[in-house]
């Protein structure tokens, strides 16, 4: 580590100064956001909001920038060591138990650097767009609060120099997703899914304490950069093995699985919709969700020594596509489409994870932030113009009614599909490369037809919600209307993103925190064109089925009933864990704990020691008379009885 580094206090306190700022808005809107509300004032208080994420990303741009210049031998963007020196934080104890001391460490490194700027700078642009999007919402300030909020403990998750402090980041963005997804509490639909989202999570967050209490007792170390510095000396486990390594691996896997809506916790993403869209695209596109990849691209060394865990992550991760995919044909809620695309493409990153490409996976959390965090603000904005309607079998012919809308989603509907030379094609080109160049031949196949899928319900949502003729009523035709620009200025900046983002070298950037040497990969020559053709099989077939023969989708979802009411139930998840809450938690919760356990068990032992007592009464009451010359003739019988014994015993 340079001197340079370690000796930079401007380095070590920006860190600290992009994390802080977002807290100090939601500080200053919590504490006095009904007297803002009072007064009037409540757009100012937006506008806080908004310009203190504005500043992090500003202050992570300079952290970054400062960093670069600082590393030696650096090569374009290209980071050379690994991490920053913690020196301002390592002061700080936080948890300090016997032996067991954790500070209050930041951890600034090629990763987290991509990180803060993907977090802050989508955030800040999501934060301006809300501004026209919830300008008619009564309770604006306190949505502008829990986006701070939310924006803090996202950038404590990933700037978190152990794993103790990025828990705190991860359960604290939790909490936010909760209040966030119900911020209309008045709506049931909405109070239920933030609800479900919020136990769905704990079950996941359940593995990922397991695994960090595992992890300090074989390791002894929570530390990130220890574990990440010191897994090159443990042994390897091969496939099948299930070691200590593995144990932790998959203990945290099933966190990852849980916040990024891996089968089987992936059910509480869709209905998480039910929020305000700038928070679907926030929280449940473009940060939140990729906390699991990020986790598992932090850990990349540890991973890399378990042959299992790897295979794990690459087959739930693939099958997760696969699945998500299939059932984002069959969804007419624009937002639910564009759920269950980002439940497919957290697996397309877990898979590339899986088969050790972890720069590529990083590379794709990149550009899925701008494709989906673009896709997901223009469906608020069709949404917006058609007075809150989500069907797309109620939309149509909005291209020329909402052009600035129509054209931006063309961007990122292309860049998501894989068309060339969008972001999308370059990052997902480079999973199906790495999945074939790990000789994973199978898990290869799915991913190139998910692709294909992926361009179809895309190409499908496109043209249902902004070709043919409108489909709504009249009343809603007559009120459509462009987006303000407060709205469309962001979707403008982020359709950039999606265009250019995929020239950035993201894989070479943050190599070196996985302690890998970045070396060039071999380039399957007839790939890109294959991706591209399936890209563009998929828009073509969708094309053709819902512009020239709108017809043949009715009649084809009526030769595949059952394969079409299979996708409508998603697969039965729900169905089933309704069942098994109803029938195994909450009627084994009767039968076994409350009447088993509770009534026979506890209240019997208790109520049995009263029978007991009860019992023993009755049988020496009839020496209880009342008269005292009975008392007294059985206490001469007794002294006879003695002095008997005592003249009479040999």
């Amino acid at each position: 580590m340079p001197e340079a580094i370690l000796e930079d206090p401007i380095l070590n306190a920006l860190p600290f100064m992009v994390l802080l700022l977002p807290l100090l808005g939601f500080v200053v809107l919590a504490l006095f956001g009904d007297a803002i509300r009072r007064e009037g004032r409540s757009f100012g208080a937006c506008v806080l909001a908004c310009v203190t994420v504005i500043v992090s990303f500003g202050l992570a741009a300079w952290s970054v920038v400062r960093l670069w210049r600082l590393l030696p031998g650096h090569d374009g963007l290209r980071f050379a060591q690994p991490t920053l020196g913690r020196g301002l934080a390592d002061g700080l104890s936080w948890i300090d138990v016997g032996g067991l001391r954790i500070p209050f460490s930041l951890l600034l490194d090629p990763l987290s650097a991509v990180m803060i700027l993907v977090v802050t700078g989508v955030g800040a642009i999501i934060h301006v767009y809300s501004l026209g999007y919830m300008a008619h919402d009564e309770d604006r300030v306190r949505y502008f609060s829990y986006m701070n909020l939310f924006t803090f403990f996202m950038l404590l998750l990933v700037l978190g120099g152990n794993l103790p402090l990025v828990f705190v980041g991860w359960e604290g963005v939790g909490l936010c997703s909760y209040l966030l997804i119900g911020f209309w509490y008045r709506k049931k639909s909405a109070t239920d899914a933030g609800m479900k989202a919020f136990v769905v999570n704990r079950v996941g967050d359940a593995g990922l304490i397991l695994g960090m209490v595992l992890a300090f007792h074989a390791f002894g170390s929570l530390d990130l950069v220890d574990i990440a510095s010191n897994a090159g000396s443990l042994a390897p486990e091969a496939l099948g093995q299930v070691g200590v390594v593995t144990l932790v691996c998959l203990l945290l896997f099933l966190g990852a699985c849980g916040k990024s809506a891996q089968i089987p916790l992936h059910v509480w993403l869709p209905d998480a919709m039910e929020g305000p869209t700038p928070v679907s695209a926030l929280i449940h596109a473009a940060t939140m969700v990729t906390a699991g990849v990020y986790m598992v691209a932090r850990l990349a060394p540890l991973y890399s020594r378990s042959a299992t865990a790897l295979a794990v992550v690459a087959i739930v991760g693939v099958v997760t596509a696969l699945m998500a995919a299939t059932i984002a044909l069959v969804q007419t809620d624009v937002k639910k489409v564009l759920a269950y695309s980002t439940i497919s493409q957290l697996g397309y990153m877990f898979l590339a994870c899986g088969v050790g490409a972890f720069g590529v996976a990083v590379f794709h959390l990149f550009t899925h932030a701008f494709f989906k965090a673009l896709l997901f603000l223009g469906s608020g904005s069709v949404i917006h113009a058609l007075g809150g309607e989500q069907d797309m079998r109620r939309m149509g012919g909005l291209r020329t009614r909402i052009p600035w809308t129509f054209w931006t989603f063309v961007v990122g509907t292309a860049a998501i599909a894989g068309i060339p030379p969008l972001a999308g094609f370059f990052s997902k080109d480079e999973i199906l490369e790495g999945t074939l160049l790990a000789g994973e031949r199978g898990l290869f196949a799915i991913g190139l037809l998910t692709a294909l899928l992926t361009s179809f319900y895309m190409a499908r949502l496109l043209f249902l919600t902004f070709f043919g003729r409108f489909r709504g009523d009249h009343e809603t035709e007559h009120h459509i209307h462009e987006s303000p620009w407060s709205m469309l200025a962001p979707l403008a900046v982020l359709a950039v993103g999606a265009a250019v983002t995929g020239f950035v070298e993201i894989p070479a950037i943050v190599a070196p925190a996985f302690r890998f040497p970045h070396v060039e990969a071999l380039h399957v020559a007839w790939l890109p064109y294959a991706a591209t053709l399936v890209a563009v099989a998929g828009i073509a077939a969708a094309g053709y089925l819902y512009l020239l023969y709108t017809d043949l989708p009715g009649r084809i979802a009526a030769s595949l009933r059952p394969l079409e009411r299979l996708l409508q139930a998603r697969y039965g998840f729900d169905e089933a864990y309704g069942w098994l809450v109803r029938h195994v938690v909450v009627g084994g919760s009767q039968s076994l704990l409350w009447k088993g356990a509770d009534v026979a068990l506890i209240d019997g032992a208790v109520n049995g020691a009263g029978t007991l007592t009860l019992a023993v009464a009755r049988m020496v009451r009839t020496a209880q008379t009342g008269f005292v010359r009975g008392y007294v003739l059985v206490i001469l019988g007794g002294a006879v009885a003695v002095l008997g014994y005592l003249l009479w015993r040999p």
